[in-house]
């Protein structure tokens, strides 16, 4: 059976897209810890992180680095954190975080509840900023 992250891919379950390729997908988190919330996702359903090959982890890096920029660009925050957990989903993804201190990337933390108008308008802001073409 395929992860929800595979049918947001194959365009069964709606996104908040912010970025895409042809082996990478980002979008933002339904359930946000900060507002800019993204996700980072391969394409090619593999279940852990680690099991992506190096060439794909490298690639994914690059795509969300780029992603990060675009999202620290329209978001204020002092950085942009990396979190890999991999255990709510199986399918590798990469949390890319706006954040101000440490405390804001606590999965513990409340989850923000935007509209969908809120949502749109991130989702436009971070796309309109994205560069896939360094």
């Amino acid at each position: 059976m395929s992860t929800v992250f595979t049918r947001i891919i194959n365009g069964e379950i709606p996104c908040y897209r912010v970025a895409e390729n042809y082996k990478f997908i980002a979008f933002l988190d339904i359930n946000p810890l900060k507002e800019g919330h993204t996700l980072i996702v391969p394409k090619k359903e593999v279940d852990y992180f680690f099991d992506l090959d190096d060439e794909t982890i490298s690639e994914m890096t690059v795509f969300a680095r780029r992603v990060a920029i675009a999202i620290r660009e329209v978001i204020p925050c002092n950085r942009v954190g990396v979190v890999v957990l991999g255990l709510e989903v199986p399918h590798a993804h990469i949390h890319l975080i706006p954040m101000d201190s440490e405390r804001d990337i606590s999965f513990l933390n409340p989850r923000l509840k935007p509209t969908p108008e809120r949502f749109r308008e991130i989702a436009a802001l971070i796309e309109g900023k994205v560069n896939l073409r360094d």
